[in-house]
């Protein structure tokens, strides 16, 4: 579905703000809170990110990389996200994200003694629930962006807006 958005209306900023005024500016801010106050790596962030975007199939998520203190991971890291099993590319953690994000998108019922006994070993119980509570971000928000058609009306920043 694509929402009909007014002439010189943000499509983000319209449906997440205009449309349902009550809820949408709270959802917003969940969503800028990942980025503010993630005390992830950026690897794992990213890995986890991008492994959800990739389900969702979330255009605008897809294109957009995270940076922090001007960095950014390498232009190859998303294809390596996709070959989260198998790549040489990601430590520990890093291939944990993306198997995590992957699980808790399609199969989260199927979340073992196994995983969590790996997952336990890399990550600590905060860092597990603030990884939770980005990915559950992610999916949501990704989803509701792309079943409204919003992810492809909306625009990366340029560098310097």
């Amino acid at each position: 579905m694509d929402l009909d958005i007014p002439d010189g209306k943000d499509p983000i900023q319209y449906a997440w703000g205009e449309m349902v005024p009550g809820i949408g500016p709270a959802a917003s801010k969940l969503s800028l809170a990942v980025y503010a106050h993630t005390t992830l790596g950026l690897r794992e962030f990213e890995a986890a990110r991008l492994r959800i975007a990739q389900i969702n199939g979330c255009v605008f998520c897809l294109d957009w990389r995270t940076e922090r203190d001007g960095m950014k991971v390498e232009d190859e890291f998303a294809g390596a996200v996709t070959e989260w099993r198998t790549t040489d590319r990601f430590d520990d953690r890093t291939r944990l994200a993306a198997e995590y994000a992957e699980r808790y998108a399609l199969d989260h019922h199927g979340l073992d003694e196994e995983f969590w006994d790996r997952m336990t070993a890399h990550y600590t119980q905060r860092e597990i629930v603030e990884l939770s509570m980005c990915i559950g971000s992610w999916l949501a928000f990704g989803r509701l962006n792309h079943v409204l058609g919003l992810d492809t009306m909306c625009m990366l920043p340029k560098p310097g807006d």
